[in-house]
């Protein structure tokens, strides 16, 4: 089935100037990026994208983390982009990762990973509508 899913280029990948060697990680899967820009959150920004985890004890260094700098979001189409781009991104700790994923190759750490990604239809479609408007999408 033809999905699509978020991907987002975290802080700590775009200061080090990894934004397009990840995008072209994607691209080599046989992922297609349909929206594209670079942005930065403010505090309420990154809080209202991570809602979800308010209650988490991480939740404000994530917010905070996420808000230090520029971002890259995209949307990313194909066949089962979803589970595709959760195994190419590889585990949330690097530590964990699978040689050859962009956590592996990229990640400082388990909140400086490099990469976010959607986990579920459902939830690509929330963080999608967060980011994109449905005009910024080709394809």
């Amino acid at each position: 089935m033809i999905q699509r899913t978020l991907c987002l280029v975290k802080p700590d990948a775009v200061k080090r100037n990894l934004a397009g060697a990840i995008l072209d990680m994607i691209q080599k899967s046989g992922l297609k990026i349909v929206a594209l820009k670079m942005l930065h959150l403010s505090v309420p920004q990154a809080e209202g994208f991570y809602a979800v985890h308010k209650e988490r004890p991480f939740f404000g260094s994530l917010t905070a983390y996420m808000s230090s700098g520029p971002i890259v979001a995209a949307v990313l189409e194909g066949e089962d982009a979803i589970a595709r781009y959760r195994t190419l991104m590889g585990a949330t700790n690097p530590a964990n990762a699978d040689a050859g994923t962009i956590r592996k190759l990229y990640a400082e750490n388990v909140e400086a990973n490099s990469v976010h990604g959607s986990d579920a239809p459902e939830t690509a479609a929330v963080e999608i509508a967060y980011f994109f408007h449905t005009l910024e999408m080709v394809g």
